[in-house]
C-alpha cells in the first residue's frame, strides 16, 4: 500500500527503545524451536510471558520516539511506515468504534524491553499486551517472516501485522479478551476465534484505508490496494497459519493443538473483513464453523 502524496504524520505516536542484545526468553530454546515459539507468540492476545517466561530482555537502554514523517518517508522507511500505519488505524477505529475508544500504546524495540506482560526480547515477535494496552514489535521480525516462513514481504504484509495487533486492542476494549477462554486450543477453540477475528479486523481496516481521511491533514491515508499488494497481506497470513508452522517444525499437522487457525482460515477471515467492510462480519464467535 502507498501513502498518498501530500500526506504527513506527526511524531510521538510510536515510542522506540533499544535494550541491547537481551537474553533469550524461554530458557534454552534454540534453532527452529525458538522460531516456532516466536510465531506462536506472534499476533496473540495472550501474555507472552505465559509462553516464554519472564526472564530475559532488558528493561533499560535508550528511549525515544518516531519523529514526524512525510508520506514519501512512510513509503520507504519501515519505522516511519509503522508510525503512519498506526495513525491510519487510530483514525479508522475512532470512527468505527467510537464508544469507549482509546488509542493503544505502540513501541518499536530492539534487543529487549520491559512490558506490562513482563520482559520481552526480539525473539518474542510482535504482540499485544492487554495489561498495559500496548503493541510491541521489533521491525527485524519482518525479515524472519520472509526468510524463515516464506512470506513474500512488502509494505502491506507489514501493515497487516500491525493491524492484527491493533485488532487485539479493539478486542480488549470491547471485552472479547476478558470473555474468551484463551487457555485451550483446537480448531474451533476460543483462542482460534480470537485470532481470526483480529485477522478480520485487519482486513476491515485495509478495506477502508483508501477512503479514511487523516483528520490532521485532510488527505486520504492510502491509495487503493492493488491485487499485488493484497497478495502481500495474504501471504503473511498464510505464513503464520498453525498448519504451516506445524508442518515446518515437525512435518505433521494436528488441528487439536491449534491456537491461531490454519493458513486458509487466516486468509479467509482477512478477506472477509476486507470485502464485507462491516465489523459485524467479523463475529467469529457466532460462526458455526471457522
Amino acid at each position: 500500500m502507498t501513502f498518498n502524496q501530500g500526506g504527513s504524520f506527526e511524531g510521538g505516536r510510536v515510542r522506540t527503545s533499544r535494550g541491547g542484545r537481551g537474553a533469550a526468553i524461554g530458557g534454552g530454546i534454540g534453532g527452529l524451536g525458538l522460531l516456532v515459539v516466536v510465531v506462536i507468540s506472534l499476533m496473540t492476545g495472550a501474555d507472552p510471558s505465559q509462553l516464554l517466561g519472564a526472564s530475559g530482555g532488558s528493561g533499560g537502554g535508550e528511549q525515544g520516539e518516531v519523529g514526524a514523517c512525510t508520506a514519501e518517508q512512510a513509503n520507504s522507511d519501515p519505522q516511519c511506515r509503522l508510525s503512519a500505519t498506526v495513525q491510519a488505524l487510530d483514525a479508522y477505529w475512532a470512527t468505527a468504534l467510537p464508544s469507549g475508544f482509546a488509542e493503544p500504546g505502540v513501541e518499536s524495540f530492539t534487543g529487549g524491553t520491559s512490558t506490562g506482560c513482563g520482559q520481552a526480547s526480539s525473539s518474542t515477535g510482535p504482540f499485544y499486551c492487554p495489561p498495559d494496552q500496548s503493541i510491541y514489535l521489533d521491525l527485524a521480525f519482518y525479515d524472519v517472516l520472509q526468510s524463515q516462513y516464506g512470506a513474500s514481504g512488502g509494505p502491506l504484509a507489514e501493515m497487516y501485522v500491525t493491524a492484527h495487533e491493533y485488532g487485539h486492542h479493539v478486542q480488549n476494549l470491547t471485552g472479547v479478551m476478558a470473555s474468551a477462554d484463551r487457555q485451550g486450543g483446537g480448531a474451533e477453540s476460543d483462542s482460534v476465534r480470537v485470532e481470526l477475528q483480529a485477522d478480520c479486523y485487519a482486513g476491515l481496516w485495509a478495506g477502508h484505508a483508501s477512503s479514511t481521511v487523516d483528520p490532521d491533514t485532510g488527505v486520504v491515508f492510502l491509495e487503493p490496494i492493488s491485487a499485488d499488494e493484497l497478495a502481500q497481506a495474504l501471504s503473511a497470513a498464510a505464513a503464520v497459519g498453525d498448519d504451516h508452522l506445524q508442518a515446518q517444525s515437525s512435518g505433521g499437522v494436528n488441528p487439536d493443538t491449534w491456537t491461531h487457525g490454519s493458513s486458509e482460515q487466516r486468509q479467509r477471515w482477512f478477506t472477509t473483513g476486507y470485502e464485507r467492510g462491516d465489523i459485524s462480519a467479523c463475529d467469529t464467535f457466532a460462526a458455526a464453523q471457522l
